[in-house]
């Protein structure tokens, strides 16, 4: 063996004992993410009837059926639309199907309007109402206000679609009403005190921090 020769590069170094590094954690973060937006399972279907040539009144009593209908008049709309709402109800509107038939009314042309009233809009800033977080992204056509507490106005919610359809929901909290696709006489008399409510309403702090 030559006593000579470079070392065998092969041989592996011995390890080298690093000193322990004291760690303390911080502590423990909460991360508190919004609500997934509800998904429309099994795939919500609008009610089959159509926006200013069906006539007759459908009443319905079960939380499907007011979805579908509602949503029949939001994909349907052409020019106008205007929610008169308790809280926005989250049964009703906070659906992935609502935000798609919103979003494209709105982009559908700059003249399209969606005004909402709302009349205590906590439920829907605390859980990312997602026709909240639409008006955020879409804020030129899409106006939302708290209704003056002051101005006496019916307890009760109801969406229009322009000039000819009408979903009403009587009583608060409760999923009976009925909806309307050609009845310009009620259309109008519930646009008339929408605009009447609408001149009076007013900003809302927490609506204005959420879409800030």
């Amino acid at each position: 063996m030559n006593d000579n020769a470079p070392p065998d590069l092969t041989e592996e170094p011995e390890p080298i004992e690093l000193p322990a590094i004291e760690f303390q954690s911080p502590g423990r973060f909460a991360v508190n993410n919004p609500d997934t937006l509800p998904s429309d399972a099994p795939l919500a279907e609008a009610a089959p009837f159509i926006l200013g040539a069906y006539s007759t009144l459908e009443r319905f009593g079960h939380p499907d059926e007011a979805r579908a209908h509602a949503l029949a008049l939001l994909q349907q709309a052409q020019r106008s639309l205007c929610i008169y709402s308790h809280d926005l109800e989250p049964w009703l509107y906070h659906r992935s199907s609502v935000q798609e038939a919103c979003t494209r009314f709105l982009l559908a042309s700059p003249r399209n309007q969606l005004r909402i009233l709302v009349r205590d809009a906590s439920r829907a800033v605390k859980e990312g109402h997602c026709l909240l977080n639409l008006s955020r992204r879409l804020s030129s056509n899409l106006h939302l206000r708290k209704l003056n507490p002051d101005y006496p106005g019916e307890e009760l919610a109801f969406l229009l679609a322009d000039d000819s359809g009408l979903l009403l929901l009587p009583q608060p909290g409760q999923v009976a009403g009925y909806a309307l696709y050609r009845d310009a006489a009620r259309v109008r008399m519930r646009q008339t005190q929408f605009d009447q409510a609408w001149d009076t309403s007013t900003t809302d702090a927490d609506l204005r921090s959420f879409l800030l």
